[in-house]
């Protein structure tokens, strides 16, 4: 198929705006699906960890055919954790299609992707969908889109957007914000009118500059990437250079992948235009660019916005480490940390002294939980301590740390308590307005450090009402010592099961974290002491039993279900002093020291210090 006959776009939106539903739209209207094809919703959120949280987390890649026009679409993340996909997957494109709920509008994660986008000097086309919800409300979503572009200096030609508005799910757009029925054709005649074809260059040598990196266990590495200029032949030789054009490797390509709906196929050739998948080469990576051998000079890689927080993940070092998990060794880890950062290049990883820790850097909180999330159904034990943001210094000297910007939508009265408690964490009001429906949008300037387990907090303040989204914004000046927990917590002083008897004498001194017959042990965290300080407790304490007999029954023990915290609310609550065993079947809060003695003593050297 020649380039003009191609068209190269990716999908942008927010958070459940409803992309990957119109994707599937997509799909069935062109014939990519036959209509009695069973197909799962939501086609393109494959992986498990999508399906159950809702959202995209790694960036793919589709293809359509209409009319006679092949139509390549990348569904693109839109958590800002998952920025370093966002990036590489734009400079494979050349055209945007901007998704926006006709309720929501313009929100955060949408102005990161977008600001990305115009400044490669992308054309955008804007849909707004749930067009039918009855709290729509599309003029003035539109004027925010096009305020947003204005911020993001975007050009005359960008600012010129054409609009439709759609219902993702029910299959239509129109150019009629009334339409209530209809198909996708305006959207396909749309993409194909205003999207250019790929500017490639179909004479010059092969170049292909790799975007995303995925592993098969048949082919090793598959590079996908767009095809710059040039074509390229299965087994033509090839080599890869990195951003100063020294050469990584040389080999063949031994296999050429083409999308095909949800599929990778083989193809016999590629050509400039084309988004395509090459295997053969075991060293080259993401940014990297796969070339003809008398190619010297690279093409250029978009540069990515640095990691913000860290978190170490250590071999995990509790009496009941083993267990439950089948890849418990240091190696195992190191190994399986090192695939990460090679596919996902907005992870770093460092090895401890010890060599049985590993430091490892992202994004945010919600990416390394994914990872962690990953590796633990994946049979992985680990320890994993509390995030701590990266700090710079600046040319002065002087100490600089990450700042977010932090948009909340909530009802008008908890607004209160949301200003309150942000101000306790050194965040700064930068704006406040009414958006309609009894709720307030309130806009933020905070350190990194400050939201650190402050979502869950919020999500309590609010009654599970508001909603708070989170954009890396600058590296500023640090701003101080930030209020940690206020409760200290209750520490097992032995090892065994826990006894009812006990924890309901235990119920008096604040809330529990563990039910009667869970395995439990010295140095443990089984619940938040009411009070400031550090309790330990025994857990394991039974009734003693006498040949006093009473005339009435001994009282039913009747314990308060005790509080289970998922793991990103388990790693947001830990202090520095404390860690998280995550097992493939429990997680577990405890102390980094498990010893009372030794913990005391490392206590010591730090208030001296």
């Amino acid at each position: 198929m020649s380039a003009a006959a191609l068209r190269n776009i990716a999908i942008i939106a927010h958070v459940d705006h409803g992309k990957t539903t119109l994707v599937d739209q997509l799909f069935r209207q062109s014939g990519t699906f036959r209509d009695n094809q069973r197909i799962e919703e939501r086609a393109m959120d494959s992986n498990d960890l999508e399906k159950e949280r809702g959202i995209t987390i790694l960036a793919k890649c589709t293809s359509v055919e209409w009319n006679g026009t092949r139509i390549n679409i990348v569904d693109t993340p839109g958590h800002a954790d998952f920025g370093g996909e966002v990036e590489r997957i734009l400079s494979m494109v050349d055209g945007v299609i901007l998704l926006v709920d006709s309720s929501e509008g313009a929100m955060p994660q949408t102005k990161f992707v977008t600001g990305k986008a115009l400044a490669l000097g992308l054309k955008p086309i804007v849909v707004v969908n749930k067009i039918d919800r009855p709290d729509g409300r599309a003029q003035e979503v539109l004027d925010e889109v096009f305020d947003l572009f204005v911020s993001l200096d975007a050009n005359d030609e960008q600012l010129e957007f054409p609009v439709l508005y759609a219902s993702g799910r029910n299959g239509y757009a129109s150019e009629d914000e009334n339409a209530r029925e209809g198909t996708l054709e305006p959207l396909f005649e749309r993409i194909v009118s205003h999207v250019p074809a790929p500017s490639a260059d179909i004479d010059g040598p092969f170049k292909f500059l790799v975007t995303l990196l995925d592993r098969d266990n048949f082919l090793g590495r598959i590079l996908t990437g767009l095809v710059a200029s040039g074509s390229i032949k299965v087994n033509a030789p090839i080599h890869a250079l990195d951003a100063d054009g020294n050469v990584v490797e040389t080999g063949r390509a031994s296999k050429l992948m083409a999308f095909r709906g949800l599929d990778r196929v083989p193809v016999d050739e590629a050509r400039a235009g084309d988004i395509i998948s090459i295997a053969g080469l075991t060293e080259a990576t993401v940014a990297n660019t796969i070339c003809d051998p008398a190619v010297t000079e690279p093409l250029h890689a978009q540069p990515i916005d640095p990691p913000t927080l860290s978190m170490r993940f250590s071999v995990n070092d509790s009496p009941m480490a083993g267990r439950e998990g089948s890849k418990v060794t240091s190696r195992m880890i190191r190994d399986r940390l090192e695939r990460e950062a090679e596919s996902n290049v907005a992870i770093r990883v460092t090895e401890s002294a010890d060599k049985d820790s590993f430091e490892v850097a992202g994004r945010g909180e919600l990416q390394l939980g994914v990872l962690i999330e990953t590796m633990r159904r994946e049979g992985f034990e680990l320890g994993i301590s509390r995030p701590r943001v990266l700090f710079r210094t600046d040319e002065d000297g002087k100490r600089t740390e990450p700042y977010e910007t932090v948009v909340i939508d909530v009802d008008e009265e908890y607004s209160g308590t949301v200003v309150e408690k942000m101000a306790t964490r050194k965040a700064e009001m930068t704006d406040m307005r009414p958006s309609g429906g009894g709720k307030t949008r309130i806009t933020f300037s905070a350190p990194s450090r400050g939201l650190i387990g402050y979502h869950g907090e919020f999500l309590s303040d609010t009654r599970g009402t508001g909603i708070m989204n989170r954009l890396f914004e600058k590296y500023g000046p640090y701003k101080g010592a930030i209020e940690g927990r206020a409760n200290g917590v209750l520490i097992s002083n032995g090892t065994g099961e826990a006894v009812g008897y006990a924890l309901n004498a235990l119920e008096d001194r604040g809330v529990l974290f563990v039910r009667p017959q869970d395995k439990i042990y010295e140095g443990m965290i089984i619940g938040e002491n009411a009070k400031p300080d550090d309790l330990e407790v025994n857990p394991m304490k039974s009734k003693q039993l006498t040949n006093f007999r009473s005339t009435g029954k001994d009282d039913a023990i009747r314990l308060t279900p005790p509080r289970i915290m998922t793991l990103e609310q388990a790693i947001a609550y830990i202090d520095d002093d404390e860690m998280v065993e995550v097992t493939p079947k429990s997680i577990r809060l405890r102390k980094a020291i498990l010893d009372p003695n030794e913990r005391k003593k490392a206590s010591r050297k730090k208030e001296a210090a």
